[in-house]
């Protein structure tokens, strides 16, 4: 009998209450039958193929949710209409000013609005809708917009594996048998890149999506399997499908070496089946866990009531059939059994799959089918199923919306998406509905910016020229830093990847530590240049003659949110810094010396420092 563990990466993802069912292909012993008159029906056949490998009895139903909350969680009413935890403070409902459209779109379009990009905006059209249309078809040709500039910074900022292909990666990084830093060196530069392109990249709306698909098809790139071909993953598989087919995208996933290492599907065979991958394809890729029925009979599924000819749902035996259709699928990897076979290219193991006929997602399988049809085919049931369609919609319009997507919107969006399920250019088509919709003309207020959202925000609008990256000590001390936010690119070790949803982020770590790097951001140096050259920009658009409290208040607020904050926040940045000083009519000196006895000439940069981290702190900076 084969003997199957739990990777650690399932253990992790799933909490105790989570039915566990790895290694549950395995095979009866073979027993000697009486030859039959006639041979059953391929659905019988089906049955009782159903029935010897799982055990199956027929006729059981999921058992409906106990939705009763336990004694300790009981949510009660808050002030603010919304419900608590039991001993939990109630919420409060914070009131903002309402920014220019521009920015209000700029902030969920891209990594944050800067002077620059509002000028833009404002100049593609006569009004709101037209200037918003106009963004989003430039934004989604992306391949059209120059952006050599960020290429170049990369380049000088010696970054050496991001054009590499993956033989070369994988001869360079793992065939060589480097020490750890080499061996991972794809990995920490994709992972540095993604603030460097997120800060300068013209392509932001590419660079937020990027960022949304490698969440749903989360890898951990830290993984000591992965690091070495994750510049491939992020490349050839995320970034070159982020606005093109979904289920081309799907296929490109399933075959990447990042994913085959990660969910374990590079040694799921007919002999020692793995389930890690077919199960979080429905549970995360495609489906999502809303649509997951349990431990039932495959044959007792209701019809989609969208169309009948999918079932509403999937189940454990969906999973069970979903890797077998996947066994075979691997990588070049130098296995004892094909020790020549060692470039980390995908490859296809016919004498490791299991051939044998499946039933899956209410579609009946043939045995003995061609190369990899049988992984394609759940594949294309996948990509073309309403329910998908919902999910993905869902999310993306989580993303740049709403953390409570309304219905009409995600139906309207997945009637686009399942229609051109087949369309090479499926997602950009979702994203135009999405993004000119009514919800996101409206959006404002309705999501907080995650850790990530806030960094590289600020320092678009700070307007530094510092460049993150390998070898460099003041960019590991940035690294280090901001490793306590929790948001580090692309190292979430659980498959479903970092969460989108404000509630999520909202904890005082989340907070403190992401206030913590907002200051280290304004007052750090690089040797003896700043990062952000806080009073020089000042120096440089306000008239120092001109320097009351009220005036450097306004202008940085302009500067960083792209309008002025709710009256009692901005007078409370203005009494920060005025001090003891009017601050209408005392101009503060352009000076840093010690005036501890009258606090309006005190380090008076510092405190000018201090103000643009005050700024980044509040509601209007760190909502979107």
């Amino acid at each position: 009998m084969a003997y199957y563990t739990v990777p650690w990466r399932r253990l992790f993802a799933r909490g105790p209450w989570r039915r566990k069912t790895v290694g549950t292909r395995a095979r009866l012993d073979a027993v000697q039958t009486k030859p039959l008159a006639a041979a059953p029906s391929l659905d019988t056949q089906v049955r009782q193929r159903l029935n010897r490998l799982y055990g199956w009895k027929g006729g059981e139903r999921a058992s409906p949710k106990d939705t009763t909350p336990a004694p300790d969680v009981v949510a009660v009413t808050s002030e603010s209409g919304g419900r608590v935890m039991m001993g939990q403070s109630n919420p409060r409902l914070l009131t903002m000013a309402r920014p220019p459209f521009a920015v209000q779109a700029l902030n969920h379009l891209s990594y944050g609005a800067t002077a620059a990009t509002v000028a833009e905006f404002n100049a593609l059209g006569s009004n709101d809708r037209q200037r918003l249309a106009a963004y989003v078809d430039w934004q989604l040709n992306w391949d059209a917009i120059d952006d050599s500039a960020v290429t170049n910074r990369l380049n000088a900022a010696g970054y050496t594996t991001l054009n590499k292909s993956l033989s070369q990666l994988w001869a360079d990084h793992v065939v060589s048998d480097p020490e750890y830093g080499v061996r991972m060196r794809p990995a920490n530069e994709v992972q540095r890149a993604a603030f460097v392109r997120a800060v300068y990249s013209r392509r932001q709306l590419r660079e937020v999506l990027v960022n949304f698909w490698h969440d749903h098809f989360n890898v951990l790139g830290t993984d000591f399997s992965v690091g070495p071909v994750f510049v491939h993953y992020d490349r050839d598989v995320i970034r070159a499908n982020a606005k093109g087919n979904f289920r081309t995208m799907l296929e490109a996933v399933a075959q990447s070496t990042a994913m085959l290492h990660y969910l374990d599907n590079l040694n799921n065979s007919r002999s020692g089946p793995n389930e890690n991958f077919a199960r979080e394809l429905l549970e995360l890729h495609t489906f999502g866990a809303e649509n997951y029925l349990g431990f039932m009979d495959p044959f007792q599924v209701p019809p989609c009531p969208e169309d009948p000819a999918y079932p509403i749902g999937y189940t454990d035996i969906d999973v069970y059939e979903t890797s077998a259709a996947f066994t075979g699928w691997s990588a070049k990897n130098g296995h004892w059994q094909f020790p020549t076979e060692n470039d980390g290219t995908f490859v296809y193991r016919q004498s490791w799959h299991d051939a044998g006929p499946k039933f899956l997602l209410g579609m009946l399988i043939y045995p003995e089918q061609p190369a990899l049809k049988d992984g394609r085919d759940v594949l294309d049931r996948l990509a073309s199923h309403p329910r998908v369609a919902k999910f993905i919609c869902k999310k993306l319009i989580r993303r740049f919306i709403s953390d409570t997507p309304k219905q009409a919107l995600i139906d309207s969006a997945a009637a686009i998406f399942r229609a051109n399920w087949r369309a090479s250019n499926q997602i950009e088509l979702v994203l135009r509905h999405i993004l000119n919709s009514d919800d996101f003309v409206n959006s404002f207020g309705q999501k907080n910016r995650r850790p990530f959202d806030c960094a590289v925000a600020a320092m678009r609008t700070m307007g530094g020229d510092w460049t993150i990256r390998l070898d460099h000590g003041r960019s590991g001390d940035f690294m280090w830093l901001y490793g306590f936010t929790g948001h580090t690119p692309y190292n979430w070790p659980a498959p479903n990847g970092y969460p989108d949803s404000g509630l999520s982020w909202s904890g005082s770590n989340s907070y403190a530590m992401t206030w913590r790097l907002l200051g280290w951001l304004t007052e750090s140096k690089d040797g003896e240049v700043p990062l952000h050259p806080i009073v020089d920009t000042t120096r440089a658009n306000v008239p120092v003659a001109t320097w009351t409290a009220n005036t450097l208040v306004t202008w940085w607020c302009t500067r960083l949110l792209g309008y002025q904050p709710e009256a009692a926040r901005k007078q409370a940045l203005v009494a920060f810094m005025a001090q003891n000083g009017d601050p209408n009519t005392y101009v503060i000196t352009d000076t840093n010396t010690w005036q501890g006895s009258d606090l309006k000439r005190h380090y008076n940069h510092e405190r000018l420092r201090s103000l643009v981290a005050l700024i980044l702190m509040t509601p209007e900076f760190m909502s979107r």
